[in-house]
């Protein structure tokens, strides 16, 4: 009986799913914005998928997400069940906030999303067009001010793209910075701002809703399902596409990197993530291994030329 009691308690533990460790998800930034729904829809599809058994978030904002960064690498070195939220605009971030602790000093395990810009004004602005807003930058460039994520980021540097464009002076913009999106939502619907611009995820239920005018997207073409037309077509020639990728902590063996890369692909390729990409309306750009380290060295030093060009970086 006791032998039988034995094997009675192992096949049941051997049925139990087999869950990775728990993870922990830093999102660099205020609750509301990109990263912080990137690491909550991370959240919940790993647990959904039985990835990992318990996974927690917490914001940790400021500084384009620099502050995150410096954390994250100084306090979770070789912890493998800690991951970071970063992207495009961390890139920025840390070139022009020159930031001690870059992507270097963590590992960066994939990139997972992206997204084009939106630029929106209230519903009440007499800003009807892409073209009105246009005139409005080439009148009088530090009367039409902008609300959009942190210095340097992906919206800051849409934003000196769009006047360089436009051929207005980009280091005349007037680019209010905001931590969260949130925030930045905030003060669009206060009127407290001309425009404002970020993902379209942000913006998606106040433009359903009415409550935002949605002027132009800053993808290639025009995007299935968005009722807005691009830049390029509202005659100002820029494309620009936000990403966001997830980090491990630095200083992980060989093995405990690969259990973390293995957990994130099927993340990445689970039936759970796929609907968030298409509820969010972002774009499946998953991109691991050598490959994305690649990349990853070609899109900061593009972000640095483009930073200098518009006078973010000397």
């Amino acid at each position: 009986m006791k032998h039988v009691f034995l094997a009675s308690i192992l096949a049941g533990a051997l049925a139990l799913p087999a869950y990775a460790a728990d993870y922990t998800i830093i999102a660099p930034a205020n609750p509301g914005g990109g990263w912080d729904q990137t690491a909550r829809s991370m959240q919940t599809v790993m647990q959904q998928e039985g990835i990992s058994g318990n996974v927690q978030v917490q914001n940790v904002p400021g500084a384009g997400g620099t502050i995150g960064l410096a954390q994250f690498a100084s306090q979770q070195k070789g912890n493998p069940n800690a991951l970071l939220v970063g992207g495009y605009v961390m890139v920025g971030a840390i070139l022009t906030n020159n930031s001690p602790v870059s992507l270097k000093d963590v590992t960066p395990i994939a990139r997972l999303t992206g997204e084009y810009e939106a630029i929106v004004v209230p519903a009440s602005s007499e800003i009807q067009t892409m073209k009105d807003l246009v005139e409005a930058l080439k009148k009088d460039p530090g009367a039409v001010s902008w609300a959009g994520g942190s210095a340097g980021g992906t919206d800051h540097i849409a934003v000196g793209l769009i006047a360089k464009a436009a051929g207005v002076d980009p280091t005349k913009i007037n680019y209010i910075a905001y931590s969260g999106g949130g925030e930045a939502l905030a003060a669009i619907l206060g009127s407290q701002v001309t425009a404002g611009i970020s993902g379209y995820g942000e913006f998606e239920s106040q433009v359903k809703a009415g409550t935002l005018r949605l002027l132009a997207v800053s993808s290639a073409e025009r995007i299935e399902g968005i009722d807005a037309p691009t830049l390029k077509e509202s005659g100002v020639d820029v494309v620009v596409e936000n990403w966001r990728m997830v980090a491990a902590a630095p200083g992980l063996t060989d093995e405990q990197k690969t259990a973390v890369e293995a957990d994130v692909e099927k993340l990445a390729k689970s039936a759970g993530w796929q609907e968030v990409l298409k509820t969010k309306g972002w774009q499946d750009t998953y991109l691991a291994g050598d490959a994305f380290e690649q990349q990853l060295a070609k899109d900061i030093s593009a972000t640095e030329t483009v930073l200098k060009d518009i006078g973010l970086v000397k």
